[in-house]
């Protein structure tokens, strides 16, 4: 199953490689000048308004243009600004006091992974008696969301037999992202029953308006809204975002590591990574062959329709 995949050194498209290398390239040729001469910050030192100003000093150099999309806080000493550059989102880090940047950072307490080539699966997946399921994603990953609503189609079903999570791992795509991370950690939480029919109308409603205008208080508004049509308490999911979220999400990112877990959509089955279509009839299918005695919903015929996946990730 492919998508979009994070590594500690890089976030790129699964397609655009050779677009994201060139771009590698543009940033390069203008490092060693922003090493040694910075670049000013005029008005207030926030997140955005470094990001900007680093926008209009790379534009200022002539070349490729570039465009701003958002920034968020990286660590303590840096902001991890996205810019659209030849229709490539490509993350930079900038210097908390807006003098140099960086296009490349290493974690040198984790292991080095590679997202060069897509993830292997397996379908050697070990039987059960009640397999346990799960997803990796972004939320706002637009490979991700489109495994999402299929897998809460089969969670529906299959709910009773199986154990199925959804697990929110990664924000690639900036502080709105982080937050319906927490969301929708804070909902399989409180309320696992309702979660799949938030987890479906998420899809249906909130990611095509929100993950456009990539607005915190859009995800924000639509998400209560949301919830509070669920039946779902709305102020304590957004108390459990505060005090919680980060919690439930670095307990997803723990996960994913322990699993190899680099790309957003990942399915795993009694902790084997397996690559299936992203349609429910196939990822039904995989959960079925993981029983050690099918439960008789697996009779039931589900949709083989993939669905179609949009947006830049």
């Amino acid at each position: 199953m492919e998508g979009e995949n994070f590594n500690p050194e890089q976030r790129r498209k699964s397609s655009g490689g050779g677009i994201w290398v060139a771009t590698t390239i543009i940033f390069a040729a203008l490092f060693l000048v922003v090493l040694f001469t910075g670049f000013s910050i005029t008005g207030n030192v926030t997140k955005n308004n470094v990001g900007k100003n680093f926008v209009d000093y790379i534009n200022s150099q002539g070349g490729t243009q570039i465009e701003y999309v958002d920034s968020s806080s990286f660590g303590s000493n840096l902001y991890q600004v996205t810019v659209l550059a030849n229709d490539e989102e490509v993350p930079v880090f900038v210097t908390k006091d807006g003098k140099y940047f960086v296009q490349i950072i290493s974690e040198l307490t984790k292991e080095k992974q590679s997202s060069a080539q897509p993830e292997e699966a397996s379908t050697e997946v070990t039987k059960s008696d009640k397999p346990k399921v799960e997803l990796f994603i972004w939320s706002y990953c637009p490979y991700g969301v489109s495994a999402q609503k299929p897998f809460a189609e089969v969670a529906s079903l299959l709910k009773n037999s199986a154990t199925f999570d959804i697990s929110l791992y990664y924000a690639g795509h900036g502080e709105y992202e982080a937050q319906q991370n927490k969301i929708q950690a804070c909902i399989q939480k409180n309320y696992p029953d309702k979660y799949w029919e938030y987890s479906t109308r998420f899809v249906d409603e909130i990611y095509p308006n929100c993950g456009s205008s990539r607005d915190l208080t859009c995800d924000r508004d639509e998400s209560i809204k949301l919830m509070k049509s669920l039946g779902i308490d709305s102020a304590k999911i957004m108390s459990c975002v505060e005090k919680e979220g980060q919690t439930l999400v670095d307990q997803d990112s723990a996960r994913a590591e322990e699993l190899g877990v680099t790309g957003s959509p990942t399915i795993v089955v009694n902790g084997v990574k397996v690559n299936v279509a992203r349609n429910s009839e196939a990822i039904k299918s995989a959960v079925c062959s993981a029983f050690n005695n099918a439960p008789e919903s697996c009779a039931e015929v589900l949709s083989s329709t993939s669905a179609t996946t949009s947006g830049n990730c």
